[in-house]
């Protein structure tokens, strides 16, 4: 198949494309045929592997080549990070209907159901779909585009590391903001490709995986957004709930009272991450509040 072709017909731009090879991984994954459009910056996988073979059980049980951290194991602390995040949603959106894509178990909606929202959850495994819905955390088990929605239905849509997955983006982000209500918010946690971290770190870049089929930036994402008839942006460079729910989440895994020390590591990144250098952000963490018109 002809790069310029696919790749053409999923671009969420312009459909400007030049793509051209920019990398073969060295990192972890190495081996990965990383094109870039010259037009607009936007990376892609191409070729990409099968994606519904990527997400069986195994990898929702963290026992996969590429795989997931099953956020079972250590709900209780990944719940400081999850309630966070609904508390800072809050500032802008106090109730309504609230969508996660890529919902996996379902912990983090049970999180903002807490908080008083009406849940509904989309997930591609049906491993975890199944025990989201048996865990009364309302979920579908399949597409976005499958789940059908009525259109203007949610106030808020979350995608947490969710949207470098998502093949035909074109299709995907038309789909996105038919189903957001006018003034909703759409969160987006990815890695920002404009970041020094990505940039300086190049073909060994953690985040080249079989899975991330698009690579983003903070620029490329609000163009994109900004076409769709969104006009408001908030751009969190790192993350977008404090440093000690990061902090209370990394003791799920600590073993013994030396693991403490990794807070120094982990309190480092997350300050060095608010920094930039010649305009761009230090790292490349980022989550962006989107909000429709």
């Amino acid at each position: 198949m002809d790069p310029q072709v696919s790749l053409q017909e999923e671009c969420p731009l312009d459909h400007l494309c030049d793509w051209l090879p920019l990398y073969i991984t060295t990192g972890k994954y190495s081996g990965l045929s990383i094109v870039e459009c010259k037009h607009c910056k936007l990376q892609a996988l191409y070729p990409r592997p099968n994606q519904k073979e990527l997400y069986g059980q195994d990898y929702y049980q963290g026992k996969a080549d590429y795989t997931y951290i099953d956020e079972r194991e250590n709900k209780k602390f990944a719940s400081y990070v999850w309630k966070a995040r609904v508390r800072n949603i809050k500032k802008f959106v106090q109730r309504g209907n609230f969508l996660d894509i890529g919902s996996s178990f379902g912990g983090f909606l049970e999180s903002a159901r807490e908080e008083g929202f009406q849940v509904q959850g989309v997930e591609i495994s049906e491993y975890a779909a199944r025990y989201a819905n048996e865990n009364g955390i309302p979920t579908f088990n399949g597409s976005l585009a499958e789940a059908k929605f009525p259109s203007a239905h949610f106030s808020v849509i979350t995608m947490v590391e969710v949207i470098e997955h998502i093949e035909n983006p074109s299709l995907f982000f038309n789909e996105l903001t038919r189903i957001l209500k006018p003034g909703g918010l759409l969160l987006l946690q990815t890695a920002n490709f404009d970041g020094w971290q990505a940039k300086e770190e190049g073909s060994q870049y953690h985040y080249y995986m079989p899975g991330h089929v698009f690579y983003y930036s903070d620029r490329i994402l609000k163009n994109i957004l900004t076409n769709l008839n969104f006009s408001r942006f908030v751009s969190y460079f790192g993350v977008d709930f404090p440093l000690v729910a990061k902090l209370q989440k990394s003791r799920g895994s600590f073993k013994n009272w030396k693991d403490y020390l990794q807070w120094f590591r982990i309190s480092y990144y997350h300050w060095k991450s608010k920094w930039k250098r010649d305009g761009f952000p230090i790292t490349s963490s980022y989550v962006l509040y989107a909000f429709k018109k």
